[in-house]
């Protein structure tokens, strides 16, 4: 496991966090218009050990591509200089970067606004109207459903304990009456993430949110799990007993990112 928690935490940004920046591409409209001609490399980094932690986003015409290693040079570099720094930029908070590519301020400007977007998933974030609101629970569950099977490839005990002895199965997540589906497929230790409603065997655990209001109570933390089950926010096909486990790993996953 990644000893270090800073560092774990900045293996899940990178590889959880940055990939959903596709969804604002696609979903959110200003964003989409912000980088629909674009392209661009955005290196984002933090010093560690005499070398760098961090990736580069290739912004190609409205896509984006994210490569877990950080480039020496790009478009925009933002550099900390610690990696505890960087976690605390992407969470929110102050901690300021060095940045090279200053003049190139529309970009610069267009990546930091995404960036904030992003502060949708923050477990105190509630947004009011419809857009932001489904934004919300897409970017949450696509972030947690990637972050669950990252948590279990470092190593972490409880994770690993989890699925270790787990044959091959299906978690899904769906959201109902919208795009909204994710799944966490576990076997013998190993998993994967993936989009959209796994066809391919029935789910051992289903949580269907009842709607995106249904799954904001959720992730809100408005009403327990077992009390959202009981007011019918979410429901479970399958075993109740894993669909909390999930659940309680998916907090985890909250509460390191948040």
């Amino acid at each position: 496991m990644i000893e270090n928690k800073n560092l774990l935490v900045a293996e899940l940004n990178i590889k959880a966090v940055f990939p959903v920046l596709k969804v604002l591409l696609k979903d959110d409209p200003k964003t989409a218009e912000k980088f629909k001609d674009v392209n661009a490399n955005v290196v984002f980094r933090a010093k560690h050990e005499g070398g760098f932690v961090g990736a580069n986003l290739i912004f190609n015409d409205g896509n984006l591509v994210v490569e877990p290693e950080p480039v020496e040079e790009g478009d925009l570099i933002f550099t900390f200089g610690t990696v505890a720094k960087m976690n605390t930029f992407l969470k929110g908070g102050i901690a300021l970067p060095a940045i090279k590519g200053f003049t190139n301020f529309k970009l610069l400007a267009s990546f930091i606004t995404t960036l904030l977007k992003l502060k949708l998933m923050m477990p105190d974030v509630r947004p009011k109207d419809e857009l932001n609101r489904y934004l919300k629970v897409k970017l949450a569950l696509y972030m947690v459903s990637t972050a669950l099977s990252k948590l279990n490839k470092t190593g972490h005990k409880e994770m690993n304990s989890w699925t270790a002895k787990q044959p091959d199965r299906i978690y899904q997540l769906s959201v109902n009456d919208t795009d909204i589906a994710v799944y966490l497929r576990i076997k013998a230790g190993k998993t994967k993430a993936g989009r959209g409603l796994y066809n391919r065997k029935r789910p051992f655990v289903h949580m269907k949110f009842s709607d995106v209001d249904g799954a904001l109570k959720v992730l809100l933390k408005d009403a327990p799990f077992v009390e959202a089950v009981d007011k019918k926010y979410v429901s479970i096909e399958g075993s109740p007993e894993y669909a909390n486990n999930l659940n309680d790993f998916m907090m985890t996953i909250q509460s390191l990112i948040a």
